[in-house]
């Protein structure tokens, strides 16, 4: 991680889910809609699923197949039968659309601003179907040169190697990225891991051991290039640095 308050940045990558964009319909929603269209009481909770989706998406090659093995192995474990976990999974299915998601507010006009001055890449864990429609759902070719999607290629995210991968792609170095992201476990941990310097996006709360190099509260504050900082390495926006 760069140590210098002066050095320059040349490429900025984004996480994808939460730091971008999100999806119109919460997960949480969805999977209640699941479980009433199946007329089945809950068989497990959207935080159970959101514990368990990295290990499944480095395994699994779509999203489908994602929750469905997901899903069968939840229910399994809170003593319902696995091939309701799938048929559930089905009717998720069902009513997601990956395409139902829209950029988070202020993202397009960070995206127009930094797009101007840096090259711009986007490391995201998840199914690579599933990742590849919302960003092109959103048009984020628009201002992205490259995305990976680890857990396939690559290890998952916080593992070095997709942050490395990505920078290489644009020609750029460890010492000259910085990475943007919501996760502390995944974004920051897996920036760090790569020498990249990290903007962790946080409303209020702790960073629990972890070390972003900057913190905002909202994406809209990377207009502000909280890494652009004076001699003395005072942040020029007054976004929180270490």
């Amino acid at each position: 991680m760069s140590t210098d308050p002066l050095s320059a940045i040349e490429t900025v990558t984004f996480d994808l889910d939460g730091t971008l964009l999100q999806y119109e319909r919460s997960p949480g929603t969805v999977l209640e809609a699941a479980f009433e269209r199946m007329g089945v009481d809950p068989l497990f909770s959207v935080d159970e699923y959101y514990a368990r989706y990295d290990e499944f998406a480095e395994r699994c090659d779509s999203m489908d197949e994602l929750r469905a093995d997901c899903f069968a192995a939840l229910a399994a474990e809170n003593g319902y039968a696995r091939l309701l976990g799938r048929d559930v999974a089905a009717a998720f299915s069902d009513e997601r659309d990956q395409s139902n998601v829209e950029l988070l507010p202020g993202a397009a006009r960070v995206l127009d601003e930094l797009s101007c001055e840096y090259r711009l890449g986007v490391v995201t864990n998840g199914a690579r179907d599933a990742q590849r429609a919302k960003a092109a759902a959103v048009g984020l070719e628009r201002w992205i040169e490259t995305m990976l999607v680890a857990g396939h290629d690559t290890p998952p995210k916080p593992d070095s190697e997709p942050f490395i991968r990505v920078v290489r792609a644009l020609d750029s170095t460890p010492a000259t990225a910085l990475h943007v992201g919501d996760s502390l476990e995944t974004d920051i941990a897996g920036a760090s891991a790569a020498g990249l310097d990290s903007v962790w996006i946080s409303a209020g709360s702790d960073a629990r051991g972890y070390e972003p190099t900057y913190r905002v509260a909202s994406i809209d504050e990377l207009r502000d290039r909280p890494w652009c900082s004076d001699a003395n390495g005072a942040s020029e926006s007054g976004a929180e640095t270490r």
